[in-house]
């Protein structure tokens, strides 16, 4: 396996409010190079946190997480933070002269003129998709080993979300980037990335190549069984018919049609198994 590039070990991070409430905890996992990742689990459950963490703009409250240093790696929050007073043009300005040496003007403006985006626009003036684009016209531009993005698609329209998507892509196969995404359009994760972190309850669910967690779970389908000599997931009955995913552990015997679990199949099974099952 590739060297990890981001890499956790008993993370913890705990809300500064007298009941000192956990945003993440006993967090383990490690991210390899190269890797397209995604980041999944319910509001609330510390996607955002573990990314700011990542980014190095959150101190852990316990353990360790260690990820490239800032000039290598770039961060698009949720609420995508820019200066409103500064033009598009003035933006990507900072942008080439916070990171000389890095700075790829074509890659910017390319994703920029693609809008358009006005160059005289105050950015203070512009739509969330419009800000969505000009912050990671910043993010490509400064060409990071690593990009950190935080629900980065959630105000565009399918088209832009498509294309900025295909932009995203291209760019790691084309050098290696490495991203982590959090997002809930789980269309979008199935066919972008190849990694996964399932986080739920502010703990490590899920951790894997998405391939790999695929083939690792078996979906099972027909009429009621003993379940008893395998691992389940999550089980759920619709009148006499059984659908359950199990962990696959050698041969499945039973009465059941046996299949490979979407991605969407997988996450909600464990989603919907709040203690999780055996890892």
């Amino acid at each position: 396996m590739t060297d990890p590039v981001i890499e956790a070990e008993g993370l913890g991070l705990h809300y500064r409010r007298r009941d000192r409430s956990w945003a993440l905890r006993d967090c383990t996992f490690a991210l390899p190079a190269g890797r397209v990742a995604a980041v999944v689990g319910p509001n609330g459950a510390g996607k955002s946190s573990l990314l700011a963490l990542a980014a190095g703009l959150l101190r852990p409250s316990k353990g360790r997480i260690e990820a490239p240093s800032r000039d290598r790696l770039a961060y698009v929050a949720q609420d995508k933070p820019l200066y409103g007073q500064f033009t598009v043009a003035e933006t990507l300005r900072m942008g080439r002269e916070l990171n000389p040496g890095r700075w790829d003007a074509a890659v910017a403006e390319n994703i920029v003129a693609a809008a358009p985006l006005p160059s005289k626009a105050r950015v203070r003036s512009l739509s969330g998709g419009q800000r969505t684009r000009l912050a990671l016209a910043l993010a490509l531009g400064k060409r990071p080993e690593v990009l950190l993005l935080d629900e980065p698609m959630a105000d565009l329209d399918p088209l832009a979300r498509h294309e900025l998507m295909g932009a995203l892509m291209a760019d790691a196969a084309e050098r290696g980037t490495t991203v982590v995404m959090s997002s809930h359009i789980l269309t979008e994760l199935e066919d972008a990335c190849d990694h996964l972190l399932l986080v739920q309850d502010g703990r490590i669910r899920l951790d894997g190549a998405i391939d790999e967690l695929l083939a690792a779970h078996t979906l099972l389908t027909g009429p009621l069984a003993d379940l008893a000599p395998h691992t389940v997931v999550d089980s759920r009955t619709t009148g006499r018919q059984l659908i359950a995913l199990i962990r696959r552990e050698g041969p499945v015997e039973g009465p059941w049609e046996t299949s490979e679990p979407s991605l969407e199949e997988l996450l909600l099974a464990h989603l919907r198994t709040p203690e999780g099952a055996p890892a």
